[in-house]
């Protein structure tokens, strides 16, 4: 089940009480259903066809697009009503504000139900989850005749986990897509596979470009499904055992650049997925820079003659005709017109203030001043237990 990481660490971490009554009458906790009167789920009546009522839950601008597309699928193309009842399970309101599908559920009076206390859910045909990141219990999910549909913007069961997005654009893919999944209890991402559409990566996206397609087609399909529900249930198939990757939530850990191994590609990859959250980082005389606009030095007319010791990974040079600072990795050079050192500074600034020969006293410069060191976290060690040991 994907979800923002900033999404996945508030459903993680939030147990918040409801502050009212939820919409439809009697409370339970999401992973302990109360038992419904007397033979109420026998004298229930599975529907086989549209309008069906659905329970949506999610949290994020992704999750959110799907919810616009459910709440304006009033009737299909031909007139036909699609969905009667729409409500929304949503975390609780925090003093940082709301989220975005609690915000445009308030906004749209959509009835909202707060995470993990919410109504009996045996009036509704089938839940729909995009971006909510906690597991639903099996008791809740045989709650819904058609149990509750999982949109993971990956082709499953490659990049399971909260960010599939993400790790598409560092491991360099040229296809992805958008899942639907029928979920099961305890696993996130493992269950049958019910629709599924393949999309190219549009060359050098960022991540929320990619997301903002991806959420396009995920809406859609979403449409599509509902249209044939039991026949797309019916015709559902297993993930397949081969080719399952997981996509871990993102860390500031990952921006540190490794000039000595890391290519320009492989930087160009890492940036564009999560640049834009968390820019990427390297040591200069020991303190953290983040790096910003990064650019294809191939783009720039380079014609620069260097010595062997100038071509050492992190060595620094500035490139005065296009405002860039050249900085040696892997296997090549990488571009940066701004970087980040107590504040922002372009190219030039940070040359001139830090860099030009004036600035050492006139002196020749210590390599090391040109140069951004690759970040090496601590390794913890085990401290040594002493033993006394009795020799018999």
């Amino acid at each position: 089940m994907w979800c923002s990481v900033w999404g996945l660490a508030r459903a993680a971490a939030l147990t918040l009480p409801r502050s009212g009554p939820a919409a439809g009458g009697r409370l339970l906790h999401a992973g302990r259903p109360a038992d419904p009167p007397e033979g109420e789920w026998g004298r229930r009546q599975v529907r086989a066809a549209p309008p069906w009522r659905v329970l949506f839950f999610g949290t994020d601008a992704f999750a959110q697009r799907a919810l616009q597309a459910l709440h304006k699928a009033g009737s299909s193309e031909t007139g036909k009503m699609l969905i009667e009842r729409l409500e929304v399970v949503a975390l609780p309101a925090t003093k940082s504000g709301e989220l975005p599908v609690r915000k445009y559920a308030r906004m749209s009076q959509i009835a909202v139900h707060d995470w993990p206390h919410l109504a009996l859910c045996d009036h509704f045909d089938v839940g729909i989850v995009v971006s909510f990141g906690s597991l639903l219990s099996d008791s809740l999910i045989q709650q819904f005749p058609y149990g509750i549909l999982n949109l993971h913007p990956s082709l499953l069961p490659r990049w399971r986990g909260p960010a599939p997005i993400f790790h598409t654009l560092i491991q360099g893919d040229r296809m992805t897509g958008v899942t639907i999944i029928q979920i099961r209890p305890k696993r996130f991402d493992a269950g049958p596979i019910v629709q599924q559409q393949q999309c190219a990566v549009p060359p050098r996206c960022m991540a929320d470009e990619l997301g903002a397609m991806l959420a396009e087609t995920g809406a859609e399909m979403l449409l599509s499904t509902l249209k044939s529900l039991p026949e797309c249930i019916k015709n559902k198939r297993e993930q397949p055992k081969e080719g399952m990757t997981f996509a871990p939530k993102i860390t500031v850990a990952m921006s540190w650049v490794n000039w000595e191994e890391q290519t320009f590609e492989e930087l160009d990859q890492l940036n564009r997925a999560i640049g834009f959250r968390i820019p990427l980082r390297t040591l200069w005389m020991g303190n953290t820079m983040k790096l910003l606009d990064l650019v294809d030095v191939r783009e720039i007319p380079v014609s620069l003659a260097f010595t062997q010791e100038q071509l050492i990974p992190g060595i620094v040079h500035f490139h005065k005709e296009s405002n860039v600072l050249l900085v040696r990795c892997k296997n090549g050079w990488a571009g940066f017109k701004l970087v980040v050192l107590k504040k922002v500074l372009s190219a030039a600034d940070f040359y001139n203030g830090y860099l030009h020969p004036y600035f050492q006293g006139r002196s020749t410069m210590n390599q090391n001043v040109c140069r951004f060191q690759t970040h090496k976290p601590e390794t913890k060690t085990r401290k040594n237990v002493k033993r006394n040991w009795i020799v018999a």
